[in-house]
């Protein structure tokens, strides 16, 4: 398949990477730029854990030059790709999710104790799904700190227009809520709307599929579980049809 690549950079390029070693063609446009978010002093670093649903949030401490400091922490890591970052950035212990935000909360039962001290949760200035509201309520002191935000950005270039427009692309892939809104809003400016109509959109979860159709009437097709295997499982299945 040829197949619009639109999350951020750097993981852009390393999708993209992978879709060529799987046999398919990828154009790289991401639709969100990610900005580092100083938070001021390191907090909570008596916490019993940090908990991170992305990459961004640890490359962004990383510049932050805040890893350091953090690195005796237990971490609570989203997925597989977040918890291999993690590691190599010096965190010694690291429990790995699901592949989504809300996969986290029966691990985190399982394995923390309100009584045990603050978890340090560490985010953009948006996310998907807030894991605080539902921890407070469980009797957890969670300290939420925003160390970087995504931004839109404001038009696609000419290839990936023409691309769309005239019809040389299969697929689209979006990765989050905020990629898909992005993704839209940049089809309606550009009136590209009618050609993205023939084109699969390959969603990470129903979440981004539900803002997409939101939006305008796209084609979707969801993977199984929120996670880089079954998003391939899934492309491979729509390559075959």
């Amino acid at each position: 398949m040829r197949l619009l690549v639109t999350r951020p950079q750097p993981d852009a390029d390393a999708q993209a990477a992978l879709l060529r070693e799987h046999g398919h063609e990828a154009i790289v446009t991401p639709v969100l730029a990610v900005e580092v978010c100083d938070p001021g002093p390191v907090p909570a670093t008596d916490a019993q854990a940090l908990i991170v649903t992305s990459r961004n949030a640890l490359r962004a401490l990383d510049e932050l030059s805040m890893i350091d400091a953090m690195t005796h922490l237990p971490v609570i890591a989203v997925g597989k790709a977040t918890a291999r970052l993690a590691e190599n950035l010096g965190f010694r212990s690291v429990t790995v999710g699901a592949g989504a935000a809300p996969s986290l909360l029966p691990l985190i039962r399982e394995t923390r104790n309100p009584v045990n001290g603050p978890l340090l949760y560490v985010t953009g200035e948006k996310t998907a799904f807030d894991l605080k509201p539902a921890l407070t309520a469980e009797g957890f002191d969670v300290v939420q700190t925003v160390v970087y935000a995504t931004r839109p950005v404001k038009k696609l270039d000419a290839e990936t227009i023409d691309a769309i427009a005239g019809g040389n692309l299969d697929g689209v892939i979006l990765m989050s809520a905020a990629t898909a809104q992005a993704y839209a809003r940049l089809m309606k400016e550009h009136e590209l709307e009618d050609a993205a109509t023939k084109l699969v959109h390959l969603c990470l979860s129903s979440n981004v599929a539900d803002v997409l159709l939101e939006r305008f009437d796209a084609h979707v097709a969801i993977a199984s579980r929120p996670n880089q295997d079954d998003l391939l499982a899934l492309i491979a299945r729509e390559a075959a049809n």
